[in-house]
């Protein structure tokens, strides 16, 4: 196979292109299977970079030479499955190789593909539809590895999507189109999905990735399609039974792209208050976002294992949805609605994609009472993902685990530290000490093991460490992070040497007590109620 392909792409690069070349290329891709994969590659890595530019330079080429022949379209069609499947599922496959068969040589050939493009009088021209496939393919590829968002490749790609597509009275226009109440399907012509789609998931998941300038803020993006988006969320979540598969796609990448503005820097753009300007509109944006995950045709894709398109848009929907809790008031509008609590603790318990349960056991861990999150049920899988991802994430020279800072994950999850079952499986598999390792330069990792020191076994673990329990007597009496040394005397106290690092001549009389109450989480409602009721009776 792989001496016919040498073959097959010599013959296109040096004569001209005939119809039996085409349709044995076509037929060497779609006859691979998946232990086949990576061989292939290996072995045929050199014709596969020379087909690769070929391709993006018959794209920029006259298209009107080409496009109406079925054996181009199905060649294309065959290479872009070939692409989408190096990038999902290939992990053996090094990325650096991937993105040697991916992402094109020049912008020359870029801008060509956009010159043709905008000369484009056909809205359904067949040459914007696989143009939008392979940028399509290019956005998976960098949503599953950021770090190639240095590439100067994807800088000229998003920096020209974003100035003459997405910033554009043309984009409005589409997002007009949206907000009627009835959609019918010729309204999702090839050209508007390439600017709504297509503009969007390219820049949504370049943007996420970035913490550098670029040519628009993300409060210039909000401020042209916010509004716009909102709408279209409130109108057309009311009938999710209406939708069709290529409505899906827009909703999920023009909320990649707000998801993207609003967590720009690490959050601290003031894009999200742009966007969520009352506790109303959040309200409305709250509800709009469960209702798409939580219908129930669409829970078919959380219970399959392996990455689609469809999952990965439940998946970003879930991640805003996950930023606008993490970072909005939202308390009243869970505690008045219930019934989304129930949605998403049913979701995180049924759900196969790792990716989406992690995201929703973040949410359930704002929003849940402690006494509830002591008890959530973690299931395995979730368990294990969760370890592996802190673990990658640690060890990434840019801590972080794709798009996700390490940050991030431990301030989404630091009320797993209250659970009883995540505390004894840090216990039983031994990972007290790698969270020790990461507590010098992430702080909050103190309020982790202060959760878990509630535990018998991990407080005879903690015994066992000297050095660590001087490091926490140390810091009992030097840190100035109120915080910090709030965790740090809580691990003492349970490890009963609080006394120790805080001597009883430190102390003054005024501030000596008539009672300890000592207590697990567990019994965190009761105790809490024999305090009151101490208190009432003047007791200190």
């Amino acid at each position: 196979m792989e001496n016919e392909l040498k073959q097959f792409v010599d013959s296109l690069l040096i004569r001209q292109v005939e119809v039996d070349t085409l349709n044995s290329l076509t037929r060497i891709f779609d006859q691979l299977t998946a232990k086949s994969f990576s061989s292939f590659i290996t072995q045929s890595f050199q014709s596969l970079c020379a087909l690769k530019n070929w391709a993006w330079n018959c794209l920029g080429d006259d298209s009107s030479k080409w496009i109406y022949q079925p054996e181009y379209l199905s060649l294309f069609h065959a290479l872009s499955s070939f692409h989408r499947n190096i990038i999902f599922y290939q992990e053996s496959i090094d990325n650096d190789i991937k993105a040697s068969l991916l992402i094109p040589e020049t912008n020359d050939q870029i801008d060509r593909v956009f010159q043709y493009i905008n000369q484009s009088h056909d809205d359904n021209d067949p040459f914007i539809i696989i143009v939008g496939q392979y940028f399509d393919n290019l956005s998976f590829f960098l949503r599953e590895n950021p770090e190639f968002d240095t590439s100067l490749i994807f800088r000229h790609i998003n920096q020209s999507l974003a100035q003459n597509y997405l910033m554009t009275d043309q984009f409005k226009i589409y997002l007009d189109q949206l907000q009627q109440t009835e959609l019918p399907k010729a309204i999702f012509t090839g050209k508007q999905l390439f600017y709504i789609k297509t503009c969007s998931f390219s820049l949504g998941s370049y943007l996420i990735a970035r913490t550098q300038n670029f040519v628009f803020t993300s409060e210039e993006i909000i401020n042209h399609i916010g509004r716009d988006y909102l709408q279209i969320m409130n109108i057309h979540t009311q009938r999710i039974e209406t939708w069709n598969k290529e409505f899906l796609n827009v909703i999920g990448y023009l909320t990649g792209l707000v998801l993207a503005c609003s967590w720009w820097g690490g959050g601290k753009s003031f894009a999200i208050k742009i966007l969520l300007p009352t506790e109303q509109v959040t309200y409305d944006l709250i509800q709009s976002l469960i209702r798409i995950i939580s219908y129930e045709p669409y829970q078919k894709y959380n219970r399959l294992e392996q990455p689609t398109k469809e999952l990965i848009l439940i998946y970003i929907i879930s991640e805003l949805l996950l930023f606008i809790i993490q970072t909005q008031s939202i308390n009243r509008i869970f505690s008045c609605n219930p019934s989304y609590t129930k949605t998403l603790c049913e979701i995180a318990e049924t759900s196969l994609y790792p990716f989406t349960s992690l995201c929703i056991y973040f949410m359930l861990g704002e929003i849940l009472p402690e006494d509830k999150l002591k008890e959530m049920k973690f299931a395995t899988h979730v368990e294990c993902f969760f370890y592996s991802i802190l673990e990658q994430a640690w060890h990434h020279p840019m801590r972080k685990y794709k798009q996700l800072p390490l940050s991030f994950l431990l301030r989404s999850s630091v009320s797993f530290s209250k659970n009883d079952a995540i505390t004894q499986k840090i216990a039983d598999l031994q990972l007290l000490s790698f969270f020790m390792e990461m507590s010098d330069e992430y702080p909050i990792v103190y309020d982790f093991i202060w959760g878990f020191s509630f535990n018998h076994d991990i407080q005879q673990q903690l015994h066992q460490n000297t050095p660590f329990i001087h490091k926490l007597t140390r810091l009992s009496n030097q840190a100035t992070d109120e915080q910090i040394r709030k965790a740090v005397d809580g691990i003492l106290w349970n490890l009963q040497v609080h006394q120790q690092s805080h001597p009883s001549s430190d102390i003054s009389s005024q501030n000596t007590f008539d009672i300890m109450i000592s207590y697990s989480h567990k019994d965190k409602s009761l105790c809490k109620q024999i305090y009151d009721e101490l208190t009432r009776r003047n007791y200190r």
